[in-house]
């Protein structure tokens, strides 16, 4: 069976790019070419173009795995992504990648893309340790792998922040107007990090660079949303019976699709308003709300799963007992939040138990595990720090940490980059104070949190519950 490509005759049912794509041109790089990517920003991108055809097309750079790009470009820049839902499966193909590159390949080519007048929009989905923040100051970690190699060698940069940097040096050094950049990473405040982390890393060589990026570029925050599980190879089999053709590309998702942005653009945006994109002039109470009843009911769920061999988020949803436990924790992460304007919290929480238990999406628990300890300062430990403060039930978001814990001790092993870390922490647990070896953990555990006796009370409990005293004291 032949691949997925321009000259492909596809179903009337499926979905297609709706402007000219042989007049395409480039205005957005972005750094990621991961499943999200691909089922969020390109979609609501391809949409605006629909409605309101302009030079916005994406140029595709994946910072370490070149498969992806090299099936992008035999495939001649178009995917499929398959919308799943109580009403069955949709297909839609993406045609908005106008360019593809890998900067592990070829990072002078990247760097060339960057400098480009004609690209006015950096976008980013690399994950959170793929941006080398120090977790103790929020700023650059000197030790990131990243980090430590691109401030070693900025002319070559492989890295998130330093390709940034350095492409913004070029602009400068060419009087070329700067790009927006644009995270969609969930950090909260995803933009106020990344200009912090911009403006540190450029210090580092040149000071006079950090002040021109601290004066002239913007860096609006984001919130994306979206529930994008792994392709499988169900996933392909489902785009060939859907499409007639091949796609190693397809990704498979649900039919909700959000995305918040700080209306920051001086070089100007798509159409992304007409796409169903929400401008704000303040994004934070939307990342909040997302990152606290969503997130981090997500990494409840997903630890909860792993301890009941449950391998997808819609198993633990058709357990009564645990369905239990995951509103109980969105409707404690919902008392932390201020208002949010538009949005009936109540409803939004009941929206989020549906799409958690959607049928036909797969979303492995364990996929939603990985680099935890990125994820629970901003999606657990602030909402139960603020909880603690205003005098609320901590029980939920101790259940979670102590989930977390648990999930460890049980499998003993994890995909994160604080791996051996973990596994220490494991084997220095104590009967009488488990937690104590986690909040040790220099940076993850905030101070005034890791202080409270309610705390370490919390989690010491839910850790009884879930941990054998076999795997709670040291071997």
């Amino acid at each position: 069976m032949s691949h997925l490509s321009s000259q492909s005759v596809l179903p009337e049912t499926v979905a297609t790019p709706q402007f000219d794509r042989a007049t395409l041109l480039p205005g957005i790089l972005h750094l990621g070419f991961g499943a999200f990517h691909r089922a969020h920003q390109a979609v609501f991108t391809q949409r605006a173009l629909n409605l309101d055809p302009d030079a916005w097309g994406i140029i595709a750079v994946n910072l370490r795995r070149a498969e992806p790009i090299r099936d992008l470009e035999a495939q001649d820049g178009l995917y499929t992504v398959i919308t799943r839902g109580h009403d069955g499966d949709s297909a839609e193909v993406i045609g908005v990648t106008e360019n593809w590159l890998c900067a592990s390949d070829d990072s002078f080519a990247v760097l060339g893309q960057l400098a480009d007048p004609a690209i006015r929009i950096v976008t980013l989905t690399v994950t959170e340790k793929a941006y080398g923040i120090d977790p103790a100051t929020g700023g650059i970690d000197r030790a990131h792998p990243s980090i430590a190699a691109d401030l070693a060698n900025p002319q070559q940069p492989t890295g998130a922040v330093g390709l940034l940097v350095a492409g913004l040096a070029a602009r400068r050094a060419a009087d070329v107007p700067p790009f927006t950049v644009l995270c969609c990473d969930n950090l909260p405040s995803n933009g106020r990090v990344l200009r912090r982390l911009a403006l540190e890393f450029a210090a580092a060589h040149d000071p006079e660079l950090a002040d021109w990026i601290a004066t002239e570029v913007s860096f609006p925050s984001s919130m994306v949303d979206r529930i994008v599980p792994a392709a499988t190879e169900a996933t392909r089999d489902r785009a060939k019976a859907l499409l007639g053709v091949e796609d190693p590309l397809a990704i498979e998702t649900e039919q909700f699709i959000q995305w918040v942005i700080e209306d920051d653009f001086p070089l100007g945006r798509p159409a992304w308003d007409k796409a169903g994109v929400v401008f704000v002039t303040d994004v934070e109470p939307y990342e909040k709300m997302k990152l606290r009843m969503l997130n981090g009911t997500h990494t409840l769920i997903a630890h909860l799963g792993i301890l009941h061999g449950l391998e997808h988020v819609r198993d633990v949803m058709a357990v009564p007992e645990l369905v239990i436990q995951a509103r109980a924790h969105m409707d404690a992460a919902r008392l932390t939040l201020d208002p949010v304007p538009g949005i009936d919290l109540d409803r939004y929480a009941g929206d989020l138990m549906l799409r958690f238990a959607n049928p036909a999406i797969a979303h492995r628990n364990i996929q939603i595990a990985m680099d935890t300890t990125q994820k629970l300062p901003q999606r657990i430990f602030s909402p139960a720090l603020d909880a603690l403060n205003a005098g609320q039930d901590v029980t939920p978001f101790a259940r979670a940490t102590g989930a977390w814990i648990a999930a460890i001790a049980q499998r003993q092993d994890v995909d994160d980059p604080r791996r051996e870390e973990l596994l220490a922490a494991i084997r220095a647990m104590s009967a009488d104070d488990p937690v104590a070896s986690f909040l040790a953990l220099p940076g993850l555990v905030p101070a005034a949190l890791a202080d409270s006796v309610a705390w370490r009370q919390a989690v010491n409990e839910a850790i009884a519950k879930l941990v054998p005293p076999t795997e709670r004291t040291t071997p």
